[in-house]
């Protein structure tokens, strides 16, 4: 029997190829769970443009391959930045699967990265809107349908070594990761006694799509070739290489086994060593 057969995991944001909810979707499916996959489908704004964000298309492209690891799938999109919206994917995850077991909250904006005074009120908004906001939409809608089911549950925010440390150029990211780490503890202390565990996972940096956009931004700002920049990010990691999606999906997948029952409020750094806070 595989450790998570019969329940059901929604991620958020897992409508990109090669992305971090593309690998926590495929890991959790290896381990038996059915799958809703769910991404903003198209732009809704000049902060959603369609080179950054999962596109219907391609989401369904993702949901064939996890068919084909034998577990159900669904696929549905949803601006997490509206309440209306993350409702009636918690909702499509009932009726369709039958259950609401896990629920990972992987959207985000990372690419809107800028010198502080150049931040527009719109820049910040946005990232917020997405990061953090849309993250306790998740948790919540989560929550309500784990109680009313009455069989616990596991929530999870796909956080950041940017939760831990600061970094330029990414005030509004750094502070929206920071904050879910106090929306895992303090939404852990009301939800424990139903049986529902909230954490973050806190990778360092992932060169997914957007990895690669942020590979190629900083290092311009830092007068670095590209692979410069790599080798340099390389050098300062304990285990010598960047995160790559299996290491923060991995982490997810041990977050919703039995084992890890007892583990709430906690802010899990996946960074090869080098977040050490």
């Amino acid at each position: 029997m595989k450790p998570l057969a019969g329940k059901t995991a929604v991620i958020t944001g897992s409508g990109r190829k090669a992305g971090l909810g593309e690998a926590i979707a495929l890991r959790l499916a290896e381990d038996g769970a059915n799958i809703v996959l769910s991404d903003i489908g198209a732009s809704r704004d000049a902060a959603t443009p369609d080179s950054m964000i999962g596109l219907s298309s391609e989401m369904e492209e993702i949901a064939q391959a996890i068919k084909a690891k034998g577990v159900a799938v669904s696929a549905m999109a949803c601006d997490v930045r509206r309440w209306d919206e993350v409702q009636a994917l918690a909702d499509h995850a009932v009726a369709e699967h039958g259950s609401l077991d896990i629920w990972v909250n992987n959207a985000g904006i990372g690419y809107i990265m800028k010198p502080l005074l150049e931040v527009t009120e719109h820049d910040w908004t946005a990232v917020i809107d997405v990061n953090l906001t849309g993250s306790f939409f998740g948790l919540r809608a989560a929550a309500e349908r784990m109680i009313a089911a009455g069989k616990g549950g596991r929530i999870i925010n796909i956080a950041s070594q940017a939760a831990k440390s600061g970094f330029p150029c990414a005030q509004a990211y750094t502070a929206s990761k920071h904050g879910l780490v106090g929306l895992a503890r303090s939404a852990a202390i009301e939800l424990g006694s139903h049986g529902i565990t909230v954490n973050n996972v806190c990778p360092n940096h992932v060169t997914t799509g957007l990895g690669a956009w942020q590979n190629s931004y900083f290092a311009e700002r830092q007068g670095k070739s590209l692979d410069q920049y790599m080798a340099d990010m390389a050098a300062r990691i304990p285990m010598g290489r960047p995160g790559i999606p299996q290491d923060t999906a991995n982490a997810v997948a041990f977050l919703c086994q039995d084992a890890a029952d007892y583990i709430t409020a906690e802010s899990l750094n996946v960074s090869g060593g080098e977040e050490p806070h």
